[in-house]
Order: C-alpha cells, then structure tokens, then sequence
C-alpha cells in the first residue's frame, strides 16, 4: 500500500484534543450547549437587571405612597389645628355667656329686691300715719272702752311691721340729736342737757339702713326752771 492511500487514524488524545478547541470556540462566541452550561453568566447579568428594575419601580412607588400619607397626615394635623382652635374659641365663648348670665341672675335679684323693699318701704310709708293715729288714740282714751281694741290692734300692726324689717326710731329723752333720724319740731326749756331731747313727739321708723321718716323730737335749751 502506497503513502497516498494511507488511512489517518485518530487516537484517543487527538479526539481529546479536538474536544477542547470545540468547547473553548462555543465559550467564546457564546454558543449554548447542549446542557445549558453556557449561556449561564448571560442570563444571570438579565435577571440580575430585571430584579434591579423591579426594585427601582417599587421603590419609586413606595416613595410615592410615603409622599402622599406625609401630605395626608399634614392636612389631618392642619384640620385638627383648626379644630383645635374652634373647640377652644367656643369653650372661651360658653365661659363668657356664662359669666354674663350669672352676673344677669345677680342684677335681676338685686332688682328684684329692691323693688321689694321700695315696695315694703312705700306701704310703711303709707302705715307709719296710722300707727301713729293709734298712739295718739291710746293717749286721749285710758278710761275709754276702745283701749283694750286699740291696743290689741296696735300690737298686731307692730307684728306685720317687724316682719317687714320695719323698727320704729324713739330716742329716749336725754340722748343727743342725731339729724339723720331725728327732726327737731321746737326748742323748750328743760333741765335736761342743752341740745339733749326732750321729749319725742312723733316716732320716726327705718327699714334696714334706710330711714324711711324721722323722729319728730322737742330738744332742750338746758335752761329748766
């Protein structure tokens, strides 16, 4: 046999070798085998982009949605501002109406009472003549029948004027003149200190602090016989 027509025989290390060169080619053009092996790294840089992606847009939501509760709970504090500010305008305002209507209640009672006592004082008024109408009569008649019904009806009249607060003004002889509650009628001589009272000629009658009709009173010169 000729060299032309010799057979090349592969041997076990060039099968090897050839097997090398093929897988270091597909590794570099990127070529997938048959087993996946090679197209690994790509898929990974794609996922590895994906997953970055998805985290970018959910935090770009996330954000959001922080955004708009930061300007909800803003708005909520502003009206609970608002709120607050109301509650405590119309807390003042109920104090004030309060205070106005108790110091209303006040002024109506004091009103009321003293249209009481004008009115008690007016009715005194009116009375006070009649009593003194009844001592005089108590002075003109002791031996008369009448006393026993004057002085009866005397007694009740002076019952209802100590009701009313009422307290006669009869200064016994010898104190001093007081102008407020006494009205000097004339000047007599007596033995009594000069100035002093004399004797009460008409009893005078006050209500309280108010005087509603003086004494009427004769006061002494201090010259007696």
């Amino acid at each position: 046999m000729s060299d032309d027509d010799a057979v090349d025989v592969e041997t076990p290390d060039d099968a090897e070798g050839d097997a090398e060169r093929t897988n270091g080619t597909a590794e570099a053009t990127g070529e997938k085998r048959s087993d996946g092996s090679a197209d690994a790294p790509a898929d990974a840089r794609r996922d590895e982009a994906a997953l970055a992606a998805a985290v970018a847009e959910h935090d770009d939501a996330l954000a959001r949605e922080v955004a708009a509760l930061e300007a909800e709970l803003s708005e909520t504090r502003g009206a609970l501002r608002e709120r607050d500010e109301e509650v405590e305008e119309l807390t003042s305002k109920l104090a004030r109406v309060k205070a106005d209507f108790s110091n209303y209640k006040e002024r109506a009672k004091r009103k009321q009472a003293e249209i009481r006592e004008r009115a008690s004082e007016a009715l005194v008024e009116r009375l006070a003549p009649v009593r003194n109408d009844l001592l005089r009569a108590l002075d003109q008649e002791e031996g008369s029948d009448l006393r026993p019904g004057v002085e009866s009806t005397l007694e009740k009249f002076d019952e209802v004027l100590a009701e009313e607060g009422v307290e006669s003004i009869e200064p016994d002889p010898g104190e001093a003149v007081d102008p407020a509650r006494h009205q000097v009628m004339l000047r007599v001589d007596s033995d009594r200190p000069e100035g002093s009272i004399h004797e009460v000629y008409e009893p005078g009658y006050e209500m309280g602090d108010r005087v509603l009709s003086e004494a009427k009173v004769t006061v002494s010169t201090g010259d007696g016989e």
